[in-house]
């Protein structure tokens, strides 16, 4: 117990002290727990084989995060994304194996090991692609979609790739060295993958296929009608911890029953967490599995970077690190040339390549797989799971290479052009995100003719799918504002996601279009106020509106009348509206408000003499010099529709 306790200590404290270190310095979590595992292990020696036992209990993590993909992911989006997920990552599949087949039979392999090779390498770690993307906010991306669609087509191919290695076994390997490639086997830590229990073995060709069709068909069938009454019947004991232990209990039975009728754990996982992407209790799943994939995923992590041996990278340093780039070099020219096949923008394609580039978890799984079954000989998969960690290290190094050298030259390579303006409205509207989507709803629905610009490509197919005309460029342009007709526009909204931008833009029509009148959200008080001295004609906070309506709400919650909570609300709107302008006048752009004396003196005033009032305020409820509500009438009811 206490060397398992000292264990858990070490792992745990590894992770605490490296991952939030990695994060500060922008390294992202995947380096901090590679980084911890090699600093308690290859380094200071305080973890050791049992790194590899670990490892394959850690494994669920990648389970665990495939079954949340697949809630992710409703039927419907998944037929959609079939041209991309046959195309993109069959290809992807098909051409890295190939060409590092080539690759080692020129390096004198036999075709066997060589093909093998190159199945081990066509795969990507789909854990530390889906968490860097997930933590970097790429998902919604082309290139995020385009990176997800190959890793999960390359996690299905896992499934032919387990049938079709035991068909390339060595024969001298099977003849003559059985027990030291179980023995090398077993250093590779197959203990998470124990066959002891199995539906198929021993089975006729044809039985066996009925088996795996059962299995998957009770996976789709159960998640589909079983699921809901028993989540429901579970979530009115109002037992949260019972839920959290039912749902752990759905993915491990799931893994389990793969397991038996020998498909991949992470397949039916996935099967199972896209059948429950329409369910009620699908969020509640999420947050439940959610903090237990964290945590097997960071320990994964852990134990690659502890198992690194780093001996016989000395001893051979030169070779694993050309094999290493040259695979990362491999993968790279191959998912860019498919990215440029498949029209993706340059940054997409970008991401896509540096990406992917690496070589994946299910390497670990092939490996293994292949000295149990005499096809790879043990000092070369030794060789080739270094080769394997040591890409899984880099993939980090290539995010950051993604985000300081080509996401930084995005306004001047993105390939994509702003669209041709065809028809223009009396209002430009630029950003049609979550906040310029409301404000050109209400115009479009009120007969106004607007003429919507955006930069995202996304967001404007999105949007035409619905039927909402917009158009794709950099609204902050120029000459795609004279393209959009702003000469005869009567007002601009301004709603990009960009407070410096939306500076500019104010600035830069305030100065050339002085006529027209310029509508801007802006992002807090200070931006406000910057607003303001730019020469916008109405600028409006984005959270004012939402924030106050949810305090009258829950002023009503509470039980005010909601007489009073009309005045109060009015009232704090009059009061707030005033002390903006009491305090634009102690506001200093040069200085930051938590530093402004004078300003914050000012702030504490007025929010005295807002208590002072409110109170008054309450005292007075039957003024009828109040304008602009109308008290309930008689009889009054909370629904008004009664």
């Amino acid at each position: 117990m206490g060397g398992l306790l000292f264990q858990a200590f070490i792992y745990l404290c590894a992770a605490v002290i490296a991952v939030p270190i990695a994060k500060r310095l922008g390294l992202g979590s995947v380096l901090g727990y590679l980084l911890a595992g090699i600093f308690i292990g290859p380094v200071i020696g305080l973890v050791g084989s049992e790194t590899q036992t670990i490892q394959h209990f850690a494994e669920f993590g990648v389970v665990m995060m495939l079954f949340l993909v697949g809630l992710e992911l409703q039927p419907k989006m998944l037929w959609e994304m079939r041209s991309r997920l046959i195309g993109l990552g069959g290809l992807q599949v098909a051409l890295t194996t190939a060409l590092i087949t080539a690759a080692a039979l020129m390096m004198g392999l036999f075709w066997t090991v060589a093909l093998t090779i190159g199945l081990i390498f066509s795969l990507s770690s789909t854990a530390i692609v889906l968490q860097t993307l997930n933590e970097k906010g790429l998902t919604k991306t082309e290139g995020g979609r385009a990176g997800f669609s190959v890793l999960l087509f390359q996690d299905i191919a896992v499934i032919p790739m387990l049938a079709l290695i035991p068909l390339l076994a060595l024969p001298e390997l099977v003849a003559g060295s059985g027990e030291s490639l179980t023995t090398a086997a077993e250093s590779y830590g197959d203990a998470g993958h124990h066959h002891d229990l199995s539906l198929v073995d021993g089975l006729p060709g044809w039985a066996h296929a009925l088996v795996v069709l059962g299995a998957i068909a009770s996976v789709l069938l159960g998640g589909h009608f079983l699921s809901r009454p028993l989540f429901r019947f579970i979530a009115e004991s109002r037992l949260r911890e019972i839920f959290t232990a039912s749902a752990l209990m759905l993915v491990i039975g799931i893994a389990l029953l793969m397991t038996l009728v020998d498909l991949s754990p992470a397949l039916g996982t996935f099967l199972a967490g896209v059948v429950l992407a329409n369910s009620e209790f699908r969020h509640e799943l999420e947050s439940d599995i959610e903090p237990f994939k964290g945590l097997l995923l960071g320990l994964f992590f852990i134990t690659v970077g502890a198992g690194i041996d780093f001996n016989i990278l000395f001893n051979d340093s030169l070779t694993i690190l050309s094999l290493t780039v040259g695979v990362i070099v491999i993968k790279g020219l191959v998912l860019y040339a498919l990215a440029r096949a498949f029209r993706l923008a340059t940054t997409d394609g970008w991401l896509l390549t540096l990406g992917l580039a690496q070589a994946g978890e299910f390497g670990f799984v092939l490996l293994s797989f292949s000295l149990q079954n005499q096809v790879l000989p043990a000092e070369l998969a030794s060789t080739l799971s270094l080769v394997v960690a040591l890409s899984m290290l880099l993939t980090p190094v290539l995010f950051i290479v993604y985000d300081k050298l080509i996401l930084n030259r995005q306004p001047d390579s993105d390939q994509r052009r702003a669209d041709s303006i065809d028809e223009t409205g009396s209002v430009i509207i630029a950003g049609n995100g979550r906040f310029g989507q409301i404000v050109n709803r209400l115009l479009v629905a009120s007969g106004v003719q607007t003429t919507v610009l955006d930069h995202q490509a996304d967001i404007i197919n999105m949007l035409s799918k619905v039927g909402v005309k917009s158009y794709y460029g950099d609204a902050s342009r120029p000459d795609l504002l004279h393209a959009a007709g702003i000469e005869s526009a009567k007002a601009v909204v301004i709603a990009i996601d960009d407070r410096s931008r939306t500076l500019e833009m104010v600035e830069h029509i305030r100065r050339h279009y002085p006529e027209v009148k310029i509508l801007a959200r802006a992002f807090d008080v200070n931006h406000l106020y910057l607003l303001n001295k730019a020469g916008v004609d109405i600028a409006v906070r984005e959270l004012f509106d939402g924030s106050l309506e949810l305090g009258k709400a829950a002023l009503r919650a509470v039980g005010v009348h909601p007489f009073k909570v009309e005045k109060m609300s009015m009232a704090f709107r009059k009061h707030d509206e005033n002390g903006l302008n009491t305090l634009y006048e102690l506001w200093d752009e040069n200085t930051e408000m938590a530093s402004n004396k004078a300003y914050l003196a000012r702030a504490r005033e007025h929010g005295d003499t807002l208590k002072g009032m409110m109170e008054t305020d309450r005292m007075q409820l039957h003024d009828r010099s109040e304008r602009g509500w109308t008290p309930p009438p008689k009889h009054y009811t909370k629904d008004m529709g009664e």
